[in-house]
């Protein structure tokens, strides 16, 4: 993992270095690799005293994209069922406190192993801090997610958020050991209860049972067939741990566990006999053997003495399609189990050597065994998309891509027509409907969920903040525009999370115009539009009797009196879908409108005459008025007729008496330019 951007040249080189000559190895020690990961147990510690150099695959994360690249380093994979659901503790003890070790969790149900180098849905949680020490989960972290440290960045918490384990699906746990003088291990625990305790089990309750057994091929070996996977330091190489009764005294002389050279558990003995099989009926039953025990699981639950399990030996004949693991919630992969190991160069890696049926269309995109010696009793049915309906399925065998349908390890064919039913149960699903209904105003989110499943919780968010947690919601919002309403759905079994993305309209209206405020008694008054939110009608009232419903009505004129009116012009708009609004404007009608400056005033602050302005200046274009004292210094000038002359200059008031004015403007109407003088008395 590189968790640090950096830009001195040096580093970079010497980083090269160690990735070619160090951990950019591949690994092959057993456990260093998501194929071959330690089943672990919760009841007991795992203790990892020294951890090879190797790793270099990158892995998916929720981090930023800021120059930082997670992936294995050193690494060892962990896998484990989640038996009872609840919260996982874990908790890694470096050897060497001084180490920095990261992790990272994933949940595997239905995909492949290796899966978990490119589908970021698998991620569970993880820390990439670049502190060093213990590190795990608590009850007192607030993130399931924390990334690497940066150079200017904040101090990584060491520690992240407990995750929620669901019952019956399978995890990868990834340690990576990024930095530290030496390979020293650690130790690996999962606390049950008390204040730093998780509330999950991953202790396995069953203990293992013999399902099945049958001899192979020429009859000098016996498949025992157990109900789950066994620890394979548990077997006793010589055999002792069974015995086989029936026909001709056979003996076993030999035992080792299907996939025991690649990995640390497995569900298939093969016992090698001392003579051939003859036809018959014979019985193998588990006993302590020559290792002082019979077989037993990682979390040590003992196969019990006398377990046994009935075979009749015949000549060679078709394996049939025999059973399929459960198919509880959303799966995208099948998993056929078969009591005799089929070849698999048999198995059509497109998948078409099988077809099904059922209450929902289901399509077949790949096939894989789960091949030890180029056998596997086990093939996996990849699907296109997850079946997403409760219902009965039916596969059907037939001849694939590669001309054949499955064939044993005797070379025994099972026939194209053979089938296999198998039920999906306690699928529930996030789907939902999300209806938008515009307003004038506000628009109105309508969200429904079917139940589907027997749905008991619902989450829902928008934009990521959480809203309801109601089967059926609704929101009321003036957050126009675009939005991303996302549900996540659980029946106490199953879950699962939708999201869609959709838009707020905004069909508001703003009713605006722009008109003169004051206007002269001789003339008409001009009204533009200035609306928004797309409106379609407008309902003019003028104030002087006149209405219109044009956009762009004609001029108004308003009547003459002797003194100065007002008046209220008032606009409608509205849209299409009748939202409207309403604006309105006072209108003053001059009683005249005489250019004039008056010959006296009095700035004594009484209201009255306090100003020296041009008085009705409204059609007075490129104004210039300029106020001089009796030394002929100019003390005030204006350019807008609404400014005036409060007799001071400097904020210093000015002493009573006769000052002199100049006034130059363009008339509006004709366009002539005008200059008038004259004198003013400032009376104090």
């Amino acid at each position: 993992m590189a968790r640090v951007g950096k830009t001195i040249f040096l580093f970079i080189i010497c980083l090269t270095i160690l990735v070619t000559k160090g951990w950019s190895q591949a690994c092959t020690t057993l456990g260093q690799n998501p194929y071959s990961a330690f089943p672990v147990c919760g009841a007991t510690d795992f203790v990892q005293k020294t951890v090879p150099v190797c790793g270099s695959r990158i892995l998916p994360t929720f981090c930023p994209k800021d120059g930082n690249t997670y992936f294995e380093k050193n690494p060892f994979w962990y896998k484990f069922t989640c038996y009872t659901a609840g919260t996982l503790a874990i908790l890694i003890t470096p050897n060497n406190l001084s180490d920095d070790y990261d992790w990272q969790l994933f949940d595997i149900t239905g995909h492949d192993p290796l899966d978990v180098y490119t589908n970021d849905s698998l991620i569970v949680c993880y820390n990439w801090s670049g502190e060093k020490g213990i590190t795990g989960t608590s009850p007192n972290a607030t993130s399931y997610t924390e990334c690497g440290s940066t150079n200017t960045g904040p101090v990584i918490p060491i520690f992240s958020k407990m995750p929620i384990l669901v019952a019956g699906h399978e995890y990868l746990l990834l340690i990576s050991h990024f930095s530290g003088n030496d390979q020293s291990g650690y130790s690996l625990s999962f606390p049950v209860g008390g204040t730093n305790g998780g509330t999950a089990s991953i202790v396995n309750p069953i203990v293992p049972a013999i399902q099945n057994a049958w001899g192979v091929c020429d009859g000098t070996e016996i498949v025992v067939k157990l109900k789950s996977r066994i620890n394979c330091s548990t077997i006793a190489a010589d055999g002792s741990d069974f015995t086989v009764s029936g026909p001709g005294g056979v003996k076993v002389v030999t035992a080792s566990g299907n996939g025991c050279a690649a990995g640390f558990d497995s569900d298939s003995i093969f016992l090698k006999l001392d003579r051939v099989l003859s036809p018959g009926t014979y019985t193998v039953t588990a006993q302590i053997g020559t290792d002082g025990n019979t077989l037993s699981d990682n979390c040590a639950n003992a196969l019990p003495v006398g377990d046994n399990a009935s075979l009749k030996f015949t000549p060679a004949q078709p394996t049939p399609m025999d059973s399929i693991s459960p198919v509880i919630c959303m799966k995208d992969t099948l998993q056929l189990i078969f009591n005799k190991p089929m070849k698999c160069n048999s198995i059509a890696a497109d998948g078409t050597d099988f077809s099904i049926t059922g209450p929902a269309t289901v399509t077949v995109k790949a096939a894989a065994g789960i091949c030890t010696n180029g056998v596997s009793t086990v093939i996996r049915i990849i699907l296109t998309a997850p079946i997403r309906t409760n219902g009965t399925f039916t596969i059907l065998l037939k001849n694939g891509s590669d001309g054949n349908t499955l064939i044993d390890e005797c070379s025994e064919v099972t026939p194209a027509g053979s089938t296999l039913s198998f039920t999906t149960k306690d699928i529930t699903t996030a789907d939902f409907v999300a209806t938008v209904n515009p307003g004038c105003k506000n628009d109105t989110l309508y969200l429904t969920h079917n139940g589907y499943g027997g749905t008991t919780q619902w989450q829902w968010s928008l934009d990521s903040n959480a809203l309801s947690i109601s089967q059926n919601t609704t929101l009321v919002s003036k957050a126009f525009g675009p939005h991303t309403v996302q549900l996540f759905v659980t029946n106490g079994k199953c879950s699962d999370t939708a999201s869609t993305r959709f838009a707020f309209p905004d069909y508001t209206v703003k009713a605006a115009f722009v008109s003169a405020d004051t206007l002269c008694p001789s003339d008409t008054l001009h009204f533009t539009d200035r609306s928004s939110g797309n409106a379609t009608s407008w309902n003019w009232d003028f104030g002087n009797g006149a209405t219109s419903t044009l956009q762009a009505p004609g001029p108004q004129h308003y009547p003459l009196a002797n003194r100065s009116g007002t008046y209220v012009a008032r606009l409608v708009a509205g849209n299409n879908l009748n939202c409207t609004d309403t604006t309105y404007k006072l209108i003053t009608i001059l009683a005249s409108c005489y250019i004039a400056v008056p010959s006296a005033f009095t700035p004594n602050g009484d209201g009255l005459n306090d100003y020296l302005y041009p008085l009705n200046a409204f059609k007075a274009d490129n104004l210039l008025f300029r106020v001089y004292n009796r030394y002929g210094q100019m003390i005030f000038e204006s350019k807008d007729y609404s400014k005036k002359w409060d007799g001071r200059l400097n904020s210093v008031p000015q002493p009573g008496g006769t000052y002199v004015w100049t006034f130059s403007y363009t008339d509006h109407d004709t366009g002539q330019p005008v200059f008038l003088k004259g004198t003013v008395v400032l009376i104090r």
